[in-house]
């Protein structure tokens, strides 16, 4: 099985991006379920529901969240019947949505877990105990099993991949926006990436017009983030292959698509 994930995808720019080389990336490089992370999909907050069909009709076939799920109102009108769709499973219990979804992929079947870290991030639910818990759920049914991780910090995400190693297919990391370059498969067959990156725009600073983001760090005074709507794009994720027989990754690799790393057909 061959698993796409596009990293945290920003404002319009990165709405684009994903509708742009979407269908070339999957011309190249085949992938069964493509699985894509839309909490910054509007305006940089949040995800609407024509936004999320959008998504689907683009090939994603699922969409994971984050901190910034519930930015836009406009989720609580659709959450509860967006069946391709995962928020953080460590919300407290009775939160609109469901944290883990099943893919069917011919006679198999991939579970997707997201999940929220803590560490400089809300006080959610304790994530490495709802998540042992929903393994163990997942894999009454399959052992292929991805899990997006939602966090700031590496070593709370280094410590699910290693908590997990062996019990799922793959742990990758979103929210920093930033690429990291240390996707690996563990030694017990989970593969590891501390963050995918992010799917928008290029020359702004996570995203975000750099002037604002520049006085805030220059005057340590409240300034008002702005997503960059117009200008170059990146699109971040990865690519996993798993063992069809035993759930196990057998290769991860990074991509990046922007004006210094070309799409290469």
């Amino acid at each position: 099985m061959r698993v796409l994930f596009i990293g945290d995808v920003v404002g319009s720019l990165g709405r684009d991006t994903v509708t742009t080389y979407l269908p070339r990336l999957k011309k190249k490089y085949r992938p069964q379920v493509t699985i894509l992370n839309g909490e910054n999909a509007a305006s940089g907050r949040g995800i609407t529901g024509k936004i999320y069909k959008k998504f689907l009709a683009d090939g994603v076939d699922v969409v994971t969240m984050g901190n910034h799920t519930w930015d836009n109102r406009d989720i609580f009108e659709f959450i509860d019947d967006a069946k391709k769709m995962v928020r953080p499973a460590n919300f407290p219990e009775g939160t609109p949505g469901q944290g883990m979804v099943f893919v069917k992929v011919n006679t198999i079947e991939l579970a997707v877990i997201n999940l929220q870290a803590r560490a400089f991030m809300v006080d959610l639910d304790d994530p490495f105990r709802k998540v042992e818990a929903l393994v163990a759920e997942a894999r009454r049914r399959t052992p292929f099993i991805f899990v997006d991780f939602h966090g700031e910090t590496t070593s709370e995400k280094q410590a699910m991949g290693w908590f997990l190693d062996g019990k799922v297919s793959a742990v990758v990391g979103t929210h920093t926006h930033v690429q990291t370059n240390d996707a690996r498969i563990l030694p017990q067959g989970t593969a590891y990436l501390s963050d995918a990156g992010m799917t928008g725009p290029y020359d702004g600073i996570l995203g975000m017009k750099r002037e604002n983001v520049l006085e805030k760090f220059w005057t340590a005074l409240p300034q008002r983030f702005e997503v960059v709507e117009k200008g170059r794009s990146i699109l971040s994720g990865c690519l996993i292959d798993i063992d069809e027989k035993t759930g196990a990754a057998k290769k991860i690799e990074t991509i990046q698509i922007s004006d210094d790393r070309p799409f290469m057909e």
